[in-house]
């Protein structure tokens, strides 16, 4: 397996040294940059690794439980910061009240003597799940792991117990070969990348031009430890140790031109992104620094050390993920400022993860036209001190003024396009209509019995999934087998039964995806399931649930209680639960029995009017069962609460790759043109044909496809 995973490709390559930067493109990282050659020289040291003393470490250090799983499960009964604090106390184990962990001595190190001051409060306990990590030894695990070395060292009657007690988990030979060639490749790269201070000066003008970062100097590239890697003319930024300095991992960040003459930027982590847990910058934080500023991406970071002095920290995965195994790292700061970009997606994950961090410590940088990503506001001669002292609170009170509102309706109207959401790429005609994909909203999704309900909401799932948007699957209709194969299908949009020798290259990609499915089948308890999704939020910054169905909840209730009051209770929790954690919640809910020559309206919808009032959008798929050629299928979309535009279009189900959105399709036609005296015919006919295979579908005109604006919407409605 890691052999496929390592020939994946060798990155980007720029096409052409004239071509005009362009603006970077927030695009979701690719996963796996690779270059399958043997390793070369020992790393050389410069005078960034002499001040650290680093070396290049061959291994990673072995941690108690194997990378985040697709698969989400959670005990029966959640933990609690009262029941962590009551077991500590009742071992007698110290501990101080943090941020968003509490610190406690390490049981994996030699307690200092009495009376010399030196108790090492290094070992953090998530106050969420109970995850802990010990920051001298690198060791971590989950709570239960955490208790079990507590009993076993007082049952000894220790002092401390070794970290190699729970090191012992067999690890295949499969994954040992996987981490080694890991390591083989960070080293390889590394030693193969050039410091700026080796470049020519034409080359590091040219290399700044490419990446932006004219403004960086020499010095700030140096200082983090900052790389050219030649062969695919990318940027290598370091991920070294807290500890001891050693380098763990390499991030590329590669540039390509378009056929526009554009440039684009892709970003790719080895070791693969699951397992990628840097602070960049991280080693050039002191032990008395109390403020720091975290971006987005690595410039960023180096633009804020540079112009302000601060401490500022890169997060690893941008403005998707703050993986909480990072939180004991920025526990010792007493004010954090989140700095994470200039769009309005980069400021909706800055008030997501300032929960995570505490809302008290933190404060959040709005963007805006005069405060844009810091590197862009470097490239502009701005102000980046004054911008960090205008930072705003995250802590805000329960009322507030239309003073308090008036930067964030601004925001809204200035960014009409972001505000809207993610679009589909494989749906255009919901983009038409519902705008995008938005945070915090709740979604009721119906239509008939065998009509293909689960498999359109699952390739529309897959489709913002592909595009960065953290999807958790709560499947208790179809078991996680079948839901993955069917997605799996709908990715390829290939029959894989007829082509398993593509399915390890197929499912190595989709492995990738920010995609995890609940364990739960058949009928749940409501309680356990919003459990389970606070638990992945927080874990896994989640911003979109899929819960297939609601009537699969609905048998776990007090069957004393009209089952109609239940089924509002249950919708009424997630419209709780999507508006707190600022999660969109697709619901998919059975309508009732209609007669097979009607269509189904609002009111279809199984229970009280409460799942359509409740819902900001309504989606019906609707079919006619009478009949059989295309047209059969269609899509309504009966309430849109963020424009109040409704409308109706048709879908095609194609069977081969269980997709209903519209095949891409270009003319296959070759027409003839005149042969140019410096080209071949041959050359030019190739031409033609790629040009017109990549023209983007057309919308679906009026006659196919309606559209109701307006107070006409309302009627279509129910609010």
């Amino acid at each position: 397996m890691w052999r496929s995973r390592f020939l994946r490709g060798a990155g980007c390559l720029l096409l052409g040294t004239g071509c005009s930067p362009c603006k970077p493109s927030h695009l979701p990282p690719w996963r796996y940059l690779s270059f399958y050659q043997p390793c070369f020289k020992p790393v050389l040291q410069n005078s960034f690794e002499k001040r650290l003393r680093p070396h290049v470490a061959l291994y990673f250090c072995r941690t108690l439980r194997k990378d985040a799983k697709s698969i989400i499960d959670f005990p029966v009964q959640p933990l609690t910061v009262t029941d962590i604090k009551q077991y500590l106390r009742s071992k007698d184990i110290p501990f101080h009240d943090g941020y968003s962990c509490l610190h406690a001595p390490s049981i994996f190190l030699e307690p200092a003597p009495e009376g010399s001051g030196r108790e090492n409060y290094s070992l953090f306990i998530d106050k969420t799940t109970g995850q802990f990590l010990c920051k001298e030894t690198l060791v971590e695990g989950s709570w239960e792991d955490l208790q079990d070395c507590i009993e076993v060292m007082l049952n000894e009657g220790q002092t401390s117990i070794s970290p190699n007690v729970l090191l012992g988990f067999p690890e295949s030979l499969e994954e040992q070969e996987e981490r080694e060639m890991e390591m083989k490749e960070v080293q390889r790269i590394w030693s193969s990348s050039v410091p700026f201070s080796d470049l020519l000066e034409e080359e590091v003008q040219l290399v700044k031009t490419m990446f932006q970062i004219g403004k960086l100097t020499n010095a700030t590239l140096k200082k983090f430890g900052v790389r050219f890697f030649k062969p695919t003319k990318s940027l290598v930024f370091p991920w070294f140790s807290g500890r001891d300095s050693s380098l763990r991992g390499v991030k590329l960040l590669s540039a390509a031109m378009k056929d526009d003459r554009q440039v684009v930027y892709t970003e790719a982590t080895v070791p693969k992104v699951s397992r990628y847990h840097n602070l960049f910058g991280l080693p050039l934080i002191g032990r008395k620094d109390g403020e720091v500023v975290l971006t987005g991406r690595e410039v960023d970071s180096m633009a804020v050390s540079q112009a302000t002095g601060l401490p500022s920290l890169a997060l690893p995965r941008g403005v998707s993920c703050l993986p909480p195994i990072l939180l004991p790292y920025l526990e010792q700061f007493k004010k954090v400022t989140l700095w994470l970009g200039g769009d309005m997606r980069s400021w909706e994950a800055s008030k997501i993860f300032s929960r995570k961090l505490g809302l008290k410590r933190c404060s959040l940088i709005r963007p805006g036209e005069f405060q844009p990503c810091p590197s862009e506001a470097l490239a502009q001669a701005r102000n980046l001190v004054r911008i960090v002292k205008a930072s705003i609170p995250a802590a805000h009170k329960s009322i507030v003024s239309f003073k308090q509102l008036r930067e964030d309706v601004y925001g809204e109207l200035a960014n009409v396009e972001q505000v809207a959401g993610i679009q589909w790429s494989r749906f255009l005609e919901l983009n038409r209509i519902l705008k995008g994909h938005r945070k915090g909203e709740l979604t009721v999704f119906t239509g008939p019995t065998g009509s293909g309900k689960t498999t359109f909401i699952s390739e529309c799932a897959l489709d913002l999934c592909m595009q960065g948007v953290n999807t958790l699957w709560g499947s208790f209709e179809i078991n996680n087998v079948r839901l993955a194969k069917i997605m799996l299908t709908q990715f390829a949009k290939q029959r894989l039964e007829e082509n398993l020798d593509q399915y390890d290259m197929w499912a190595d990609k989709f492995e990738d995806l920010p995609l995890y499915f609940m364990t739960f089948h058949g009928q749940q308890n409501i309680k356990t399931v919003l459990d389970t999704m606070q638990h992945a939020v927080y874990l896994y910054d989640i911003s979109h649930v899929i819960i297939d169905n609601l009537q699969f909840m609905m048998g776990q209730e007090n069957l004393s209680l009209d089952k109609f009051a239940v089924q509002d209770h249950i919708i009424g929790a997630f419209r709780k639960f999507a508006t707190n954690s600022c999660c969109h919640v697709t619901l998919i809910i059975h309508p009732r029995k209609e007669e097979d020559d009607k269509e189904l309206q609002t009111a279809s919808i199984f229970g009280t009017a409460k799942a359509s009032q409740e819902a900001d959008n309504v989606l019906i798929l609707q079919e006619k069962k009478l009949v059989t050629c295309p047209g059969r299928r269609s899509l309504q979309v009966a309430k849109n609460r963020f424009d109040g535009d409704v409308g109706i279009f048709p879908l095609e189900f194609n069977k081969a790759s269980l997709t209903f959105s519209p095949p891409v399709k270009g003319k296959q036609k070759i027409r003839k043109v005149k042969v140019d005296k410096n080209n071949s015919t041959e050359e030019t006919e190739e031409f033609e044909l790629k040009e017109t295979s990549e023209k983007p579908v057309k919308p679906a005109k009026a006659k196919t496809s309606k559209t109701v604006k307006g107070s006409a919407a309302g009627k279509g409605s129910t609010d």
